[in-house]
């Protein structure tokens, strides 16, 4: 059963017209309905509000990794491990193909349903994760494989072992060695970045989000639990904050927005993956233009740029 937000609710109410009408086998009212959907979509989904588009990028039928992975890559080999403690199911690492393009795929992975989700620890990694991904870059780099990384999390894992284990170093040192590779980096948010669990596989050449995802230093509840004392002030919070899409693009933050389906990656998971296959194999063509020295030089210059401001 497909999950409605309560803003999409209309487009709930003709969907479910137009199956009724299906199964009368009502042609022209399955016609009519059909471009009645069209409107419905293209108004509510041109005007989101930037909490709508948080809650999007939060919705539990969005594709994640795993469903970009088995929609992208062909002959695809997962890894496991980071030769140091265990293997971190919330991060995936996988080598593959798109379109006979040889990629190294890293990404976090939520997980569906309440086994899935405690296998996958709700997206949260640990610091095996991330260095497990830093284990399969550094492999990458080694025999020139383009990296894709997936960014989906609500943050890295805050619990006791984590930090035992040195969270902080662990991200911290995926930032230093992501910026060192040679090879060509691409950092895609797929649905939720949160603070540093988004920014230790965030750092590339290329940083996109899709249409309707967050990148954000903390989430909405959490800044205003901290900013107001009050979670439920979360609203104003994410307008304030500027985590969308579009307020990152214009503040240039990051490099591109990808053009997902107008209904949403969550209604159209192949339309989706399409797009950003395009934007994928567009880039590394791009890139590959350059050597591994040129371009780590040019994310240099495009990392210490962030933020940059003049004054008159």
């Amino acid at each position: 059963m497909a999950t409605y937000l309560d803003f999409e609710q209309k487009i709930q109410q003709i969907q479910e017209e137009i199956v009724s009408a299906e199964v009368r086998h009502d042609v022209h009212a399955v016609e009519i309905l059909k471009k009645d959907l069209e409107k419905e979509v293209s108004k509510t989904y041109k005007n989101l509000s930037p909490y709508q588009e948080l809650q999007l990028a939060r919705h539990p039928d969005r594709p994640y990794a795993l469903d970009y992975i088995n929609l992208l890559l062909e002959d695809k080999y997962e890894l496991h491990g980071d030769r140091h403690f265990r293997d971190d199911a919330a991060i995936l690492c996988y080598m593959g193909y798109i379109d006979g393009q040889r990629v190294m795929v890293i990404g976090e992975q939520k997980g569906r349903g309440t086994k899935n989700k405690l296998k996958r620890n709700f997206g949260m990694p640990h610091p095996e994760g991330y260095r497990k991904a830093l284990r399969c870059a550094q492999l990458a780099d080694k025999f020139n494989i383009p990296v894709v990384m997936l960014i989906d999390t609500p943050g890295a894992y805050p619990g006791l072992g984590a930090e035992e284990r040195n969270q902080s170093e662990a991200i911290s040192r995926n930032l230093l060695e992501l910026s060192k590779l040679e090879t060509i980096t691409i950092s895609i948010v797929i649905g939720e970045g949160g603070s540093g669990g988004a920014l230790a596989i965030g750092v590339a050449d290329r940083l996109a989000m899709m249409r309707y995802s967050v990148f954000s230093v903390i989430s909405p509840e959490g800044c205003s639990a901290i900013l107001w004392n009050d979670p439920a002030k979360a609203e104003a919070a994410t307008k304030a904050l500027k985590i969308t899409s579009s307020d990152l693009k214009a503040l240039d933050l990051i490099d591109d927005v990808i053009d997902e389906p107008l209904i949403g990656a969550h209604r159209d998971k192949s339309g989706a993956a399409d797009a950003m296959k395009g934007y994928i194999l567009e880039r590394i063509n791009e890139l590959s233009n350059f050597s591994g020295s040129e371009r780590r030089h040019k994310r240099y210059d495009r990392l210490t740029g962030m933020g940059a401001y003049s004054e008159n």
